[in-house]
């Protein structure tokens, strides 16, 4: 097939993408490759009671699928340039946020009407975290839940599917570019130079088992779990890449009231806290009140992350958050992501899987077990293994967990509990950040990286604005 555009992922930068394309165009031929499943398929078997721990699916519901890995996180859309990624310094701050509003606006839209939109404007919390050394970040957050965010996704796959061509389970394997007869231009070199002279004449091919496809214009989103396979495609094409980070840490879970104050008023908090021992950053990430901790599976890679629900009746007792630690590397080490797969490949050894350990057995030097598990005040929501953290994550690492731990105690005191549960360990992989210009655009015309999997977003809602972004710089070039 011939398309005008192919999009390959269909995680929220593949989504609006296809939907301001068909927006701006109805005309133009558009196919979005997927390597998950369709939304209706995407169902984890971790129930908790038959299957308590993850058995390694062919793709996993979590991770991967129409959605993306942000379709069961919570439905946490932040309008700020604070955190989140860097698109702002390629499109500027104002058009960020505009484009991240009229995200916002198309969600609400389309399933997300009565659902509640936090600000940190004007908050006194602000200043109680300066008090105690610890810096909350402004930004408005639309917290749609799991639930809600999941009716969201029906509703646009229902708007697209008859005007979108999607293919599931289809993981592109290789992209190639071909001249004007077809043939595929070898070397890389040779590909940008007659690609820039010719204005962009060139196509793109994707390849996948058992087919390939052809397009004029090549959107890649690929997201966090494509990072492996973004790095292939830039080394291959010769596409410039800078070194990125990789962030390391652990998943707290406690009694919803302890952080009531603070998730009433803000929902997510985004606290910042620099460790007084090696100055390091520490940060609350991901913070769901009265949510549930869950596996994810990166290519066989288990790690621990969290969401909540929208509807009373699906929710716990319990808030759960991420704290995590940022690792940048410096020259001769370039492989920040692997460096993190080996921490929690460590922990699936030791643990069968995800651990979690009580903040007191930490402290004391001892491995929790199911004993002192259960007769803690803080039930856990995941079937994880009790066991030491001490021996995963790395001491610089854990002492500024435990630092912040104590830190955020000053201003939601009980969260240095002895029964405050850690899971770990969380790992948030980062591509390495891509080289594009203005327009997202690589030194290919008509090849665009957006999404997490460009380096340059890490949060929904940047995502899906680029997706936006790139979507309207393809239809004017069209005009």
């Amino acid at each position: 097939m011939k398309y005008d555009v192919i999009i390959i992922g269909a995680g929220p930068g593949g989504i609006f993408s296809a939907y301001e394309l068909v927006k701006q165009n109805e005309s133009l031929k558009v196919a979005v490759f997927e390597g998950g499943n369709p939304l209706e398929k995407r169902k984890c078997p971790i129930d908790g009671k038959k299957v308590k721990s993850c058995i390694g699916c062919p793709t996993c519901a979590i991770m991967s699928g129409f959605g993306g890995a942000g379709a069961f996180s919570d439905g946490k859309y932040n309008i700020t340039n604070a955190f989140g990624g860097t698109l702002y310094e390629h499109i500027g701050r104002d058009q960020a946020i505009e484009l991240m509003r009229y995200v916002d606006e198309i969600n609400v839209t389309h399933g997300g009407e009565g659902t509640k939109m936090y600000s940190t404007a004007g908050t006194g919390l602000k200043k109680v975290c300066m008090q105690n050394k610890l810096n909350l970040l402004d930004a408005s957050v639309r917290h749609l839940g799991t639930d809600i965010n999941y009716v969201v996704l029906e509703n646009l796959y229902a708007e697209l599917k008859d005007k979108v061509d999607f293919k599931f389970r289809c993981e592109v394997e290789r992209l190639e570019m071909i001249g004007e007869e077809g043939t595929v231009v070898q070397e890389a070199d040779e590909k940008a130079a007659a690609c820039q002279a010719n204005g962009g004449a060139y196509r793109y091919r994707v390849h996948y088992a058992g087919g390939s496809d052809e397009c004029e214009t090549c959107i890649i989103s690929v997201g966090r779990s494509g990072s492996k396979w973004m790095q292939q495609v830039c080394e291959e094409l010769k596409i410039p890449t800078s070194s990125n980070r990789v962030d390391l840490g652990v998943r707290v879970e406690l009694p919803a009231e302890i952080f009531s104050h603070l998730t009433d008023e803000l929902y997510e908090s985004k606290i910042v806290y620099r460790t007084e021992k090696f100055e390091d950053n520490v940060r609350t990430f991901c913070m769901n009140p009265y949510g549930i901790v869950v596996n994810e599976n990166t290519k066989g890679i288990v790690t621990v992350n969290g969401h909540s629900y929208e509807d009373p009746k699906k929710q716990t007792k319990n808030t759960n958050f991420a704290l995590l630690v940022a690792k940048h590397f410096s020259e001769p080490f370039k492989d920040s992501n692997g460096y993190g797969e080996s921490i929690a490949r460590l922990s699936n050894m030791l643990g069968g899987g995800v651990i979690v350990q009580r903040f007191g057995d930490l402290i004391r030097g001892r491995r929790s077990n199911e004993k002192r598990i259960e007769e803690g005040l803080v039930r856990p929501t995941l079937a994880a293994t009790p066991g030491d953290l001490s021996l995963v994550l790395p001491k610089r690492i854990l002492d500024g967990i435990i630092e912040m731990i104590y830190a955020l105690d000053k201003i939601a005191p009980g969260t240095a509990n002895d029964d405050t549960l850690l899971y770990g360990v969380e790992v948030k992989f980062y591509n390495m950040e891509v080289e594009i210009d203005q327009n997202l655009e690589t030194l290919y015309k008509g090849l665009y990286v957006i999404g997490d999997g460009s380096g340059v977003t890490h949060s929904l809602s940047h995502a899906s604005a680029s997706g936006v972004y790139v979507a309207r710089h393809i239809a004017e070039k069209r005009k």
